[in-house]
């Protein structure tokens, strides 16, 4: 059975993620487990982690080192186990090394590059609504990608250092990587969890259904 971990750490969309898997399973008749936990324990037992995000970069971080060892964790289920791991919108972001968001600071640092603000002197930020995805590569590992719009709520971008690691891209004052990957570890700028059938279809993908 698929046990899928949606980390708590006080700054995700942590329910509408949840019910999104639900929906999955029951719509697809499988056996899923989805948790909401900060426990190293289930982080440690879950086939699938999910790392949500709202907020600032540095709140977001620090939310994660206040549950000790959790870092640690993560790291060994997407680095060392090399399991299925997605992050979401400052989720996503957190994966890079550095952000440039009210100073600089440190991420995880699991795919090489640094978030930005996105340019433009006279673009609206944050940069709110529905945009087109548009996939450079239409399969990645087990993730099919489609042309399609998501929801996105967001002012700073990925800008990574090997574009090898950039999946798609969205088109916001700039072309921006909309979704990256690294072997095993994924990160979607846009809510799935808020894009309707094909935020699900995505997730699905993600969880192998």
């Amino acid at each position: 059975m698929k046990k899928i971990t949606i980390v708590d750490y006080g700054s995700g969309n942590v329910l509408s993620a949840q019910k999104s898997f639900i929906k999955i399973a029951k719509d697809n008749n499988i056996e899923v487990d989805v948790l909401i936990s900060n426990k190293l324990d289930d982080v440690k037992n879950s086939t699938h982690i999910v790392l949500p995000g709202q907020g600032a970069f540095s709140t977001c971080m620090n939310g994660l080192k206040k549950t000790d060892g959790l870092i640690d964790e993560l790291s060994e289920f997407a680095l060392i186990k090399k399991k299925p791991f997605l992050g979401i919108c400052v989720g996503m972001q957190m994966l890079a090394k550095v952000s440039e968001e009210n100073g600089a600071h440190k991420g995880l640092g699991w795919i090489d590059g640094q978030i930005k603000v996105l340019p433009g002197d006279s673009l609206k930020l944050p940069h709110m609504g529905w945009n087109l995805v548009n996939p450079k590569n239409s399969k990645y590992n087990n993730l099919i990608m489609t042309k399609n719009d998501y929801y996105f709520v967001h002012s700073y971008y990925f800008d990574c250092a090997n574009k090898d690691n950039i999946l798609a891209e969205t088109k916001y004052g700039t072309n921006f990587a909309s979704i990256v990957g690294k072997e095993n570890i994924y990160g979607v700028q846009f809510h799935p969890e808020k894009s309707s059938s094909q935020g699900l279809d995505l997730l699905k993908e993600f969880i192998g259904v």
